[in-house]
Order: structure tokens, then C-alpha cells, then sequence
């Protein structure tokens, strides 16, 4: 269970804040609801305002926090400018939560190209800008926490999710680059690399998937995924897995010894010959 609320309201310049993308509905909601919950006002950031609206109505009633709401669009350039100003206008945030992110299944030469290119600019290219944004500020107070929900898949190479993993890989490489060098600043960077995961990213269109095709010992919640990752900051531990069986997983995956299952009879237009490695 999360913590209980702080329903103390101290000066504004001493209150922490927290920015989370993609706060309208999954792990970005989770995020933010159990951010509240330990006390932090929040800047929530996404596409679907009236969601937004919701949800700051749900949190200022529930945790007595103050929620401000920034629709935007992590894919379009002029957006992302917007909240980096928004950032660099505040003196007190805390935590940055870069959640944003959407799945594109299919053959990297079939699927349409302006997804792929939209998915490198949310996962790769607004977490880098916000990020940068956000640290100054963390530095100078000597305390901070960054969150980059990356994913399992960053452990390993996908044929059908080429841009995923490549995007999610990243993540993982700046999270760990970055926790290094800002190691005697306060600040922590942290990369979440949740497995399978119970919230509506596996129903959206491009990454629509059947649930019952998976083991259920291989599912964690939003809810604990968030927990384990909030209460994992200031660990130092730069990439952070969930969950005992996703922990393991990712020891073979980084292995590589499951590469040729990947690999194996998928081509453009290729007979199954076998791993092509």
C-alpha cells in the first residue's frame, strides 16, 4: 500500500513538486496517484486533458495536493518546447516521471513510418530535452529523482517491435550514463524495466495483444510496478527491474542465449532456414 497522504500545506516555495508524462491512464496515472499520496504536488502531462481534469479533481479531493494540468503532445516539437519552458519555470521539482511512450507492432518496413518516427521523438528524444530541463534545477538543490519508464524489451532485440526495443534500449543506456555522472550531485536517476504489465497499453491498436496467452505468475500490477519504483529512489540502482521472475528473465535476456527464438523464421520474405542471426 502506498504511503499515507501528507495533507499538510506548507509555504509554496518549500512544497515539492513532481512532473509526470503520460499521467492520463496506466503507469502514468499510477505514478501520479501514488506521488500524491506521499505528498507531492504534481504537473501531470499528456494528450487527453479531460482525463487530466479528472484525475487533478480525483487527487486534490483524495491526497489535498495541488495538481496543475499541461495537455501536450510528446511527439510534436513545438509542445515539448512548451513544458521544457514550463520546467525551467519552476525551482522545486523533485521527481521527473518520462512515462510517456506507445507501442508499433509489425515489420519495421510495413508499419507506417510516421509512427515509428513519433515513437523516437516520445520515448527518446522529449525524455532526453525534458530531462535536461528538469536537472539544473535538481542539481542546484542538490536533490533529485528521474524516472525513465523504459521496459523489459530494452534487454533485448525484437523483430515486430524493432523501434521498442531500440527506443527502450536507450533509455536504459541514458539512465545508467546519466546516474554515473551525476553521482555526487543528490540527484538519482533511475530506469523502470517492468514486464508484463496490467494497464491499457495492451489495448491500444498497435500493441494489442491476449492477455490469457501469457502466464498469470508473469503479470504484476500497475500498482506494485510504481511502488517498487518509488520506493527505489535514491538507491543509486540505475536500472530497476520488478518483480523476482522479471529480474530473472532479464539475466537471460541480456545474455543473449534467447537471441536465435527471436530470430528464428522471420524474414522479408525469407524461408525459415533457421536463426539468422
Amino acid at each position: 500500500m502506498s504511503a499515507e497522504p501528507n495533507r499538510t500545506h506548507p509555504s509554496q516555495e518549500s512544497r515539492r513538486q513532481a512532473l509526470v508524462t503520460g499521467a492520463s491512464a496506466g503507469i502514468g496515472k499510477v505514478f501520479a496517484e501514488q506521488l500524491a499520496d506521499r505528498g507531492y504536488d504534481l504537473i501531470v502531462v499528456a494528450r487527453r486533458v479531460e482525463r487530466l481534469e479528472s484525475l487533478r479533481d480525483e487527487l486534490a479531493q483524495r491526497s489535498g495536493v495541488q495538481v496543475e494540468v499541461l495537455s501536450a503532445d510528446l511527439a510534436d516539437d513545438a509542445e515539448v518546447a512548451r513544458v521544457v519552458e514550463h520546467i525551467e519555470q519552476q525551482s522545486n521539482i523533485e521527481v521527473l516521471v518520462n512515462n510517456a511512450g506507445f507501442g508499433v507492432s509489425g515489420a519495421y518496413h510495413e508499419a507506417e513510418a510516421a509512427k515509428n518516427l513519433a515513437m523516437i521523438r516520445v520515448h527518446v528524444e522529449a525524455t532526453a530535452r525534458l530531462t535536461r530541463a528538469a536537472l539544473p534545477q535538481m542539481v542546484a538543490n542538490a536533490k533529485g529523482y528521474v524516472i525513465n519508464v523504459s521496459s523489459m524489451a530494452g534487454f533485448f532485440s525484437a523483430p515486430g517491435s524493432v523501434s521498442y526495443c531500440a527506443t527502450k534500449a536507450f533509455l536504459n543506456s541514458f539512465s545508467e550514463s546519466l546516474q554515473c555522472e551525476l553521482r555526487r550531485t543528490g540527484v538519482s536517476v533511475q530506469a523502470l524495466c517492468p514486464g508484463f504489465t496490467y494497464s491499457d497499453f495492451h489495448d491500444q491498436p498497435d500493441a494489442k495483444m491476449d492477455r490469457g496467452k501469457v502466464p498469470k505468475w508473469m503479470w504484476m500490477s500497475a500498482e506494485q510496478v510504481v511502488k517498487i519504483s518509488l520506493d527505489s529512489m535514491g538507491s543509486r540502482q540505475s536500472i530497476r527491474v520488478p518483480g523476482m521472475a522479471n529480474r530473472l528473465l532479464s539475466v537471460v535476456l541480456r545474455s543473449g542465449v534467447l537471441k536465435p527464438l527471436f530470430y528464428r523464421g522471420y524474414g522479408a520474405g525469407l524461408k525459415d532456414d533457421g536463426p539468422n542471426v
